[in-house]
């Protein structure tokens, strides 16, 4: 338990040091200042609300330039949204309604407009709004309201100019490495899973704990491409790195091929190890070759000149698994050959996801 807890707080105390998350403290830290120092002149807003001008930095202030614009639209939708239901609920105490029924109507209003998806993060904004403007408001609600929104609208503003102006993020780089390990795992995942056809009998437990973190890691590499595809809009140095953001979409496109068919050629050897003892030594050898020669040209480097090479050496090493099964045809090995095949037609979904593999490694 107690290794636990301090594996867990390494962790943290390294999330929480990472160099991207102490820039986006400091950014938005000055952000709130800047805000903070300029609110009181915010025109048609009241100084009074000016600690509401940091509260717009705050919300607004994401990774990556086009998330704090979005995430800042978001938040004044959901305000605007959430003022609009206080005056409403201010209405209803004028005419008489008692408070704790207002209060009420205002908070499950709020909540179930909180519900549509499209205003993302401002969907909490609405009832919080809605309640301030109802509690707060009072008989100056409309300054009140105006006020709060103008200053979060500044501080949204300014939230983004920071983002903008002060070292804005651009993780094509991360990402690209990210990529690269993904690759490397797809690589040694072949290898492994052709060790295991090679040798005397097919160990499922094995295929299966060979291939369990892929779609994991698969989907943790999509998220880092698709951050450093956001990151590079709106980016001065987006337009000099499009070239690179266009290649790691491409390695993407490719990389989540030969997983996924490298997921369903492991599925087929999980089904191939019931029917093992009636494979030949020549139909097995045959068929680790050719997952082999798959793995070959997943694991090229960037801009290995090699690349057309180990792929006409894969399509080449499954033409012979083929043939060997071809030759084979009609003996009496139950789900043998079809399970064979099945892998077989695996292989051949790696190698069709190589052919642009060899030009976007």
């Amino acid at each position: 338990m107690l290794s636990r807890i301090s594996r867990n707080a390494r962790v943290w105390r390294r999330q929480a040091t990472a160099s991207d998350r102490l820039l986006l403290a400091g950014k938005t830290a000055a952000g709130a200042a800047i805000a903070w120092y300029l609110a009181p002149y915010v025109p048609l807003a009241d100084s009074e609300y000016s600690y509401y001008a940091p509260l717009g930095v705050l919300v607004s202030m994401y990774p990556t330039v086009v998330g704090s614009a979005r995430a800042g639209l978001q938040a004044l939708l959901g305000l605007s949204l959430g003022i609009a239901l206080g005056l409403g609920g201010l209405v209803l105490v004028s005419a008489g309604a008692p408070g704790v029924v207002a209060v009420a109507a205002v908070i499950a209003v709020g909540i179930a407009l909180g519900g549509i998806s499209a205003l993302g993060v401002g969907r909490d904004w609405v009832a919080i709004a809605g309640l301030f403007v109802l509690l707060i408001g009072g008989p100056a609600g409309d300054e009140f309201t105006s006020s709060y929104l103008l200053t979060m609208a500044f501080g949204v503003l300014v939230g983004i100019a920071v983002n903008l102006i002060v070292f804005p993020p651009l993780y094509l780089r991360r990402a690209s490495e990210q990529l690269t390990d993904l690759r490397e795992r797809i690589r040694t995942t072949l290898d492994d899973l052709a060790d295991t056809v090679a040798e005397e009998s097919i160990d499922p437990d094995h295929v299966l704990d060979a291939t369990k973190d892929l779609p994991t890691m698969l989907s943790s590499v999509e998220e880092e491409v698709r951050q450093a595809d956001e990151s590079s809009r709106a980016n001065p140095r987006g337009r000099r790195r499009r070239a690179d953001k266009e290649l790691n979409a491409r390695r993407m496109t490719a990389l989540e091929g030969t997983a996924n068919a490298t997921r369903d050629l492991a599925t087929v050897l999980v089904r191939l190890a019931d029917e093992d003892d009636c494979l030949s030594d020549r139909t097995r050898e045959a068929l680790a070759d050719a997952i082999h020669a798959a793995a070959e040209i997943i694991g090229a480097p960037t801009d290995d000149p090699l690349a057309e090479d180990k792929l006409a050496v894969a399509t080449r090493t499954l033409d012979d698994l083929l043939k060997e099964l071809d030759e084979n045809e009609g003996r009496p090995e139950r789900y043998a050959a079809a399970y064979t095949y099945a892998a077989a037609v695996g292989v051949h979904k790696i190698i069709l996801a190589a052919n642009d593999f060899v030009t976007t490694q």
